[in-house]
């Protein structure tokens, strides 16, 4: 099966790197990479050639991704599959379902790994599907896929996921990002617990701080679970402060 990839940062070598095991891969970037995308066994190809192919995975920062699904609308054709892999879900689906063809088939995806948790291996990571509109058999098709390579896929909403993950990876980075602001480093004596946060640290710091905006900006869930964990630090404080 052929299918393209439009933007190859970092989530794009790896996804490309991976899929090209198992299909004909053509990545497009509107930087010239053609020498590391052949390298990773895909083939460069322009983003109209892209857009022509049966299944498309726009690989772009939140931020850009709803101009880059305007621009693929004008050239996709009927029964394509286009594949988004924002970390946030309601924002990319929606755009993709008012932009795209009716004829075009949609799956909204959020591969809870990166190219540092799966340098090695995508054996034991999480990534979450959401069937926006898609044949029943090619949506099993395409889990099955993902199992089979040791993958656990968890179904639901683009609502429940913004929510699950405004909790989850939006909250790590914000601790993550703190702990960066006040200079956290690794020290000699510190205790297994200090070596977790590290391990915080660790997560986020290889990551763009446009990320960390897109995600706090297009996930609407995003603001208030930041002001209750700011909230909460606020009351600890305020009781330490009486000691």
């Amino acid at each position: 099966m052929k299918l393209g990839i439009i933007g190859f940062g970092r989530l794009g070598k790896l996804i490309t790197r991976y899929l090209a095991q198992d299909f004909t891969v053509y990545v497009y970037d509107k930087i010239n990479c053609d020498r590391e995308i052949t390298q990773l066994g895909a083939i460069p190809a322009s983003f109209k050639d892209i857009c022509e192919l049966p299944a498309i995975i726009p690989v772009v920062p939140i931020s850009k991704f709803e101009n880059v699904v305007k621009k693929i609308s004008k050239y996709v054709k009927p029964g394509t599959l286009v594949i988004d892999v924002c970390s946030v879900k309601e924002f990319p689906v929606k755009a993709m379902k008012k932009l795209l063809p009716k004829k075009v088939s949609i799956l909204g995806t959020h591969p809870m790994f990166g190219p540092d948790s799966a340098a090695d291996t995508l054996y034991g990571t999480k990534i979450v599907l959401c069937d926006v509109r898609m044949e029943d058999t090619q949506f099993e098709k395409i889990k099955l896929y993902l199992q089979r390579h040791g993958i656990k896929t968890i179904e639901c909403s683009p609502k429940e996921h913004d929510k699950d993950i405004s909790h989850s990876l939006l909250l790590t980075h914000f601790i993550g990002r703190s702990l960066m602001g006040v200079g956290a480093h690794e020290l000699k004596i510190d205790t297994k617990g200090y070596r977790r946060l590290m391990k915080i640290l660790q997560t986020v710091e290889n990551d763009s701080w446009e990320l960390f905006e897109d995600m706090n900006k297009y996930n609407k869930y995003a603001k208030k679970t930041r002001q209750e964990f700011i909230k909460s630090i606020d009351r600890i404080d305020k009781k330490v402060k009486k000691l």
